[in-house]
């Protein structure tokens, strides 16, 4: 269970509406959404892993000091929500090292694990994750092996793997399920508050019973606050991939908590106790 922690005017769809300098005069929704999460995880014994901006960090140090009482992993998104496929190796290791950095001072743990914002790893910049390595990251979870308008590497493996070799750093894919030799999403995001949440169970117990694989499952706390702010000028096609049935979100999130059992990508993928 992954949660991408920004707010709703960060996201990368909105970045032609709203400029990044305003950010701080804008009505934060963050703490809020986030304190509602980690009721519905505590109510589910669950425990997850929280890939979150230093942008949110460095402007609400107790609330992500309350993610990591709650005994959940903390984990970098990097710091201002740049896509990695925008930034130079310098910038790129520049942003991942302060982002790092800033969320060990303020966790108090050791940050092993990197979500690129918008998953903006893929065939055309697999060096980055050699950066995360040299920055001393253990993982990535940046890679989605579907074809998407903004992102996505469809050849790469369905599961956890070392893209650049066996001493390199571990990339573990949001879930998809095979059908018809195309991977589609399986594992969070908009496509989780379109489909039925029937058809979404359906496909995780499909990867974890056919595949007998662990299922990774995104979302963000914007999605479960239907009250948000709505910046003017949104096209249409963004604006409907944002609002789709978030009123839906957070019983949906419940009803996984029952239906499935959760726990922190560092505890599965890297054995962490």
């Amino acid at each position: 269970m992954t949660i991408d922690v920004e707010d709703y005017f960060q996201v990368s769809a909105f970045a032609p509406y709203i400029d990044r300098d305003s950010w701080p005069n804008l009505e934060c929704r963050v703490e809020a959404n986030i304190d509602r999460i980690l009721a519905i995880l505590a109510a589910g014994n669950v425990h997850a892993t929280f890939f979150t901006l230093g942008w949110i960090a460095e402007r609400y140090p107790a609330m992500v000091r309350r993610i990591v009482a709650g005994g959940h992993e903390l984990a970098s998104h990097g710091y201002g929500h740049l896509r990695a496929s925008d930034q130079s190796r310098a910038e790129f290791a520049d942003d991942v090292t302060r982002s790092k950095a800033l969320l060990e001072d303020i966790g108090g743990n050791e940050v092993l694990g990197y979500r690129a914002p918008s998953f903006s790893i893929g065939t055309g910049n697999l060096w980055a994750l050699d950066v995360l390595k040299e920055a001393g990251y253990r993982y990535s979870s940046s890679i989605y092996p579907i074809k998407h308008d903004h992102y996505g590497m469809p050849d790469a493996p369905r599961f956890a793997f070392y893209p650049n070799g066996p001493d390199g750093l571990l990339e573990v894919p949001i879930t998809t399920v095979q059908l018809m030799g195309r991977n589609l999403p399986a594992g969070g995001g908009g496509y989780f508050r379109l489909l039925p949440y029937a058809l979404s169970r359906w496909m995780m117990k499909q990867v974890n019973q056919a595949d007998r694989q662990p299922a990774i499952f995104y979302f963000h706390p914007w999605e479960v606050d239907p009250g948000q702010p709505r910046p003017e000028g949104v096209g249409a096609k963004s604006r409907f991939r944002h609002y789709v049935n978030l009123e839906r979100m957070e019983a949906r999130i419940g009803a996984l908590t029952r239906d499935f059992a959760w726990d922190r990508m560092d505890r599965i993928f890297l054995g962490k106790q």
